[in-house]
């Protein structure tokens, strides 16, 4: 028995052929290259029916398909928010990938990245064994993907994980109206655009970040010219690294997790701060639950979701179609 695995990002689609057991047979990756609406829908229908050809000439039995998207969905309508994809607002996408199999028997299973990324964790990267985990993916915003007693969680309309808006740092300020407090100061977009208004608010820094345009100013370069100490490259990512152990800890002293897995984009070069970060949520989650989880970096890169994809596929009872 195989599965089909879609990962669908802001800019790109993932797709594999996936045996039971985890092991990608056959791949593809496409760009989106602008596409919105619609035409979005229509490539990853088409790499669909490209992989389910692909199946029947090497005769492997497609039992289902698994997406994972880059925002929120409806498992039971298999209709998904996506921000990142314009168009894709209460999008019909399991209409869409039904009309491209010509197989009644194969079912979509659809979930959010957040949930698909923790599944894949679970399955075949950093917390194998465990029942009770939160991935915690940083890159342009950041979200969690929550399983509790094995079950994962999605609330009243599958919006749990946004922990981007987690409330860390009074008082309010309509800064926070965009992207939530969280973002704000650790998500990577938050990181880049503090650096860059320390950079432009400080006139006598003349560190490396000076050196180059305000305006290019990336979140790894904060990351490389924090190795160098440069002074604002350290401000920013040590409040960064405060509001990582902050949030984690509310996440903890709630949910009584066994492990946090830290993922995304961010963490790549984050994920050294990774003791950092439990050391600061020591000082403010619930004093037994944070000495019995442990704080990980993702094992899986950017494959977490495509595993995950295939996973749903596989234990549809995960979700619900």
């Amino acid at each position: 028995m195989a599965v089909i695995a879609l990962d669908i990002g802001g800019t790109k689609i993932a797709s594999a052929i996936m045996s039971a057991d985890g092991k990608i047979m056959f791949n593809h990756r496409n760009l989106l290259k602008g596409r919105v609406g619609n035409d979005v829908g229509k490539l990853i229908a088409e790499n669909l029916k490209r992989l389910i050809m692909k199946a029947k000439y090497h005769k492997i039995e497609i039992e289902s398909v698994g997406v994972c998207v880059p925002g929120n969905a409806n498992p039971q309508t298999g209709r998904v928010w996506a921000p990142n994809i314009p168009g894709w607002q209460n999008y019909p996408l399991r209409e869409v990938l039904r009309a491209a199999i010509d197989n009644p028997n194969i079912n979509v299973y659809i979930d959010n990245d957040r949930i698909c990324y923790v599944h894949g964790e679970m399955w075949q990267g950093a917390a194998k064994g465990c029942k009770n985990v939160i991935f915690i993916a940083v890159g342009t915003g950041i979200g969690a993907g929550i399983i509790i007693d094995g079950r994962a969680l999605h609330g009243a309309d599958n919006i749990i994980g946004a922990t981007g808006w987690m409330a860390l740092e009074p008082p309010y300020k309509s800064d926070y109206d965009a992207a939530g407090c969280f973002e704000y100061y650790a998500s990577g977009s938050g990181i880049c655009c503090r650096a860059r208004d320390a950079v432009r608010d400080n006139k006598t820094y003349r560190g490396l970040l000076r050196q180059m345009p305000i305006s290019r100013i990336t979140t790894n370069d904060v990351f490389d010219v924090y190795a160098d100490n440069d002074p604002i490259a350290i401000t920013v990512i040590r409040k960064a690294i405060q509001m990582w152990g902050m949030g984690a800890a509310n996440l903890v002293s709630i949910l009584n997790p066994e492990k946090i897995v830290w993922g995304g984009g961010v963490f790549g070069p984050a994920k050294i701060f990774v003791n950092d970060i439990y050391t600061e949520a020591c000082k403010w989650a619930q004093p037994i639950s944070i000495k019995q989880v442990s704080f990980v970096p993702s094992k899986l890169s950017g494959n977490a979701g495509l595993l995950g994809a295939g996973y749903i596929a596989l234990h549809p009872d995960t979700t619900n179609e």
